[in-house]
């Protein structure tokens, strides 16, 4: 099969490039590298320097005729989505429309989207979260990717593109850019090891369901080899509190000094953990990495990113 991966040089998507190429898959990258790095695209897929608003992006899926397209490129800043919501938008839905316009004009047969598990139910009184659960997203950001989901069931309905939207949970492991806000995990292992607070933002109770990145790729390669359709949550069904998250990391760094405390933020989400037995009964996926397992592999992965410097 050969694959397409949008933001193939990110976070995410290089680690699903690197997945589908140890499976034996043909792999095509397209990024900007706005975020994503050029040496995290593996050797033997095609790379395109390309962002996904561009014109030429649907020359690339004539010339390359993908059978599937795995989409993950995104506008994935909350914050930014607030203070920039049309940027947002253009991005994340009308960018969106245009790739999806070009799979189905050129014969993709599959079409994967990375959705969001956290931003969408907003703070749910039913957790584990279900897929059926009201969507009530509460940021641009979140109303962008519910949005896109929408259209995904449009080109189901009227062309026949087979596709399906994955709702990540809070993804977390090696190459997640420890600069940005979406990051927590990156962000307090990067501090720890060059000897700077990792600060909690409120009083550390608010909950998250971290899934280590490699299992996420591992959904993503399950549902583009798939004939499933709809929504799937891809997490953990376990909730861990900041607190927790801050204590896991320091004891993986090394790190004695307790934790310090700023802020809250406005609105932040209490709680966020989504189910997870539909992925599990239709694709046969689970989750293999604990947060026990996956924070020391992840904080070894900054600690030889900070020798390398």
């Amino acid at each position: 099969m050969k694959v397409l991966v949008t933001g193939g040089a990110g976070f995410i998507g290089s680690t699903l490039a690197d997945l589908l190429v140890d499976s034996g898959h043909q792999v095509v990258v397209v990024d900007d590298l706005s975020s994503g790095k050029r040496d995290q695209v593996p050797s033997a897929a095609n790379f395109y320097h390309m962002d996904v608003e561009s014109r030429w992006l649907d020359r690339v899926i004539e010339r390359e005729q993908p059978d599937a397209v795995a989409h993950l490129a995104a506008q994935i800043s909350v914050s930014r989505s607030v203070r920039e919501p049309l940027f947002d938008a253009r991005v994340n839905v009308i960018a969106s429309i245009g790739l999806l316009a070009a799979c189905q004009g050129h014969g993709v047969k599959r079409f994967v989207f990375a959705s969001t598990g956290g931003a969408i139910y907003g703070d749910a009184d039913i957790i584990p979260t279900p897929e059926d659960y009201p969507a009530a997203p509460v940021s641009p950001y979140g109303a962008s990717k519910l949005s896109f989901e929408h259209y995904l069931h449009v080109y189901r309905e009227v062309h026949g593109l087979s596709t399906v939207a994955m709702r990540f949970a809070n993804v977390y492991g090696p190459r997640q850019d420890p600069h940005g806000e979406a990051g927590v995990v990156a962000i307090f292992s990067r501090a720890m090891l060059n000897g700077q607070p990792a600060v909690i933002t409120g009083d550390g109770a608010q909950t998250r369901d971290y899934v280590y990145v490699a299992d996420v790729a591992a959904a993503v390669a399950s549902a583009l080899k798939s004939e499933r359709t709809g929504l799937y949550n891809v997490g953990t069904e376990i909730e861990t509190d900041v607190n927790q998250l801050h204590a896991q990391i320091a004891a993986a760094a090394g790190v004695r000094a307790p934790a310090e405390h700023g802020p809250a933020r406005p609105g932040e989400q209490r709680r966020s953990c989504v189910a997870t037995d539909h992925i599990r009964q239709d694709f046969g996926w689970a989750p293999r990495v604990s947060l026990a397992e996956g924070i020391p592999l992840t904080v070894d992965y900054f600690r030889q990113q900070r020798a390398a410097d």
